[in-house]
């Protein structure tokens, strides 16, 4: 039944280059089972998760395709899989995503939070900037641009109409805000290693830079996002 999702997701998305492709699926796949040994998790529904969360994404495939998760629907028929667990995993599916936590929408179960933090961390770290940088450029956007700030108070509907005008700009408008939305314990621990290689990351491109007024914007940004630490 797994083999046969991930072949009918690999149809859909592995020629994809915009970071959303068989790699970043296959390694949501392996964090969420090790999220899942330590969470006490139904594997089998975190694995469908996993597996389906970026098919009716709607920068890949429109907002239809999003709201009414068509592909997820119909691969989850291809495979055979039965009226129950089809419906538990399409709930949670619903609820995956950086968009709909800006919409206010938040997984239910054990299972849909833990997929949450997989695909979050791999927004973070070494892998998320390079996922980032590959999204840039195929938008045309440079990776820093020193006189293009980020913008402040993403709102989703903001999120969902434009792509940020710098990786840089966008690792402000969204990785390094995605540590404090971990829902499980497995998720905050991973985060908080992949965020500080961010942040760590972001002090030394501006160090080279020579943008001081880009260093002083950090200071004063981990100090709001996280003054309560």
């Amino acid at each position: 039944m797994i083999e046969k999702v991930q072949e009918e997701v690999y149809k859909l998305l592995s020629s994809d280059d915009s970071g959303h492709d068989m790699s970043h699926i296959n390694r949501v796949l392996k964090l969420s089972l090790e999220f899942s040994e330590k969470e006490n998790a139904d594997k089998t529904i975190v694995s469908l998760i996993a597996l389906l969360h970026d098919v009716d994404d709607y920068k890949l495939f429109g907002n239809e395709s999003e709201e009414k998760l068509l592909n997820a629907k119909r691969i989850m028929g291809v495979a055979k899989i039965d009226f129950d667990t089809q419906t538990k995993v399409l709930s949670e599916l619903d609820c995956i995503g950086y968009s709909n936590l800006l919409k206010g929408k938040r997984p239910t179960s054990i299972e849909g939070k833990i997929v949450s933090d997989a695909d979050m961390c791999d927004t973070l770290g070494a892998n998320g900037i390079l996922r980032i940088y590959k999204y840039s450029l195929k938008h045309g956007k440079p990776f820093f641009d020193k006189n293009i700030f980020p913008v402040e108070d993403m709102s989703a509907d903001k999120y969902t109409r434009k792509c940020a005008d710098s990786s840089v700009c966008h690792i402000f408008e969204k990785p390094l805000k995605l540590k404090k939305l971990m829902f499980t314990e497995a998720g905050f621990k991973e985060a908080s290693k992949r965020h500080q290689m961010m942040v760590d990351f972001l002090y030394q491109l501006f160090d080279e830079e020579k943008a001081d007024d880009w260093k002083i914007y950090l200071d004063k940004y981990l100090e709001k996002e996280y003054k309560n630490e």
